[in-house]
């Protein structure tokens, strides 16, 4: 009877436990999310090559090189709370199809209805030293004063008669030309729907004729060749104000 007891009191004294124990597996139940970029110009996917395209200014020009750095991702939810995913920094290049995907894992689960990301790389990563992964030094990278290219299109552009080249190249972390921007692409009526054995699909577009109209208005004939600066300011407030828009997200 003693043995019958002790089991019975076992038993309820260990019931609580358990619960609290499936309600601690269900608060750290995690998912991961795909983020897919699509480079266009306007309504036409973005080509490498002799393809022009024209701004709203009316300058027409043709890209050879596209890349971008994002980083420092950042999912909301309706009630506030983030998620910040961890030494995320992503260098998208149109010539690399595979670089304009990626997956973002162990993100806890939930609905997600706000994302929030960085058009460059922070100031702390720019004088950080010899790094690997997307930010170890290549053609992205001026020096350790100057720090990194965030944005680089490179093409021909034709404003007139003349066809020549086309050079920008988006970067600087210092006062008065700081060109890091951080944007929070409108998600109205878009939900990411983070679950354990799924994974959404967020699909952005980021478009080029963006980055020469918004806030300034570029005209190639005077902005072609862009090294850092105060229009690469420009550049990139214009960048923030547009060039980046959440399309879709299937498979939630």
């Amino acid at each position: 009877m003693k043995i019958l007891k002790y089991a019975a009191l076992f038993l309820a004294l260990s019931a609580p436990f358990s619960l609290t124990s499936c309600d601690e597996d269900k608060d750290v139940q995690q998912g991961n999310v795909s983020i897919e970029f699509e480079n266009v110009a306007g309504s036409v996917p973005v080509q490498l090559g002799s393809t022009t395209y024209k701004t709203a200014a009316g300058d027409t020009f043709s890209v050879s090189t596209l890349r971008y750095y994002i980083s420092n991702i950042k999912l909301k939810k309706a009630d506030g709370t983030e998620f910040v995913q961890p030494e995320s920094y992503y260098l998208l290049d149109e010539a690399l199809p595979a670089t304009k995907t990626f997956t973002i894992p162990n993100a806890p689960a939930g609905d997600y209805t706000g994302l929030t990301f960085t058009i460059g790389v922070d100031s702390a990563r720019n004088v950080a030293g010899a790094q690997t992964g997307a930010l170890a030094p290549s053609d992205m990278f001026w020096n350790w004063n100057t720090g990194y290219i965030y944005t680089k299109l490179e093409g021909r552009y034709s404003p007139s008669k003349t066809n020549g080249p086309l050079v920008l190249h988006i970067g600087g972390f210092k006062s008065p030309n700081n060109t890091i921007q951080t944007v929070s692409p409108a998600m109205t009526n878009k939900v990411i729907q983070i679950r354990e054995g799924r994974t959404p699909q967020v699909h952005l577009k980021a478009d080029i004729l963006k980055m020469f109209t918004g806030v300034s208005t570029i005209r190639l004939a005077t902005v072609n060749n862009v090294m850092g600066g105060p229009n690469a300011v420009l550049v990139a407030k214009n960048q923030a104000a547009g060039m980046f828009t959440v399309d879709h997200i299937h498979g939630n």
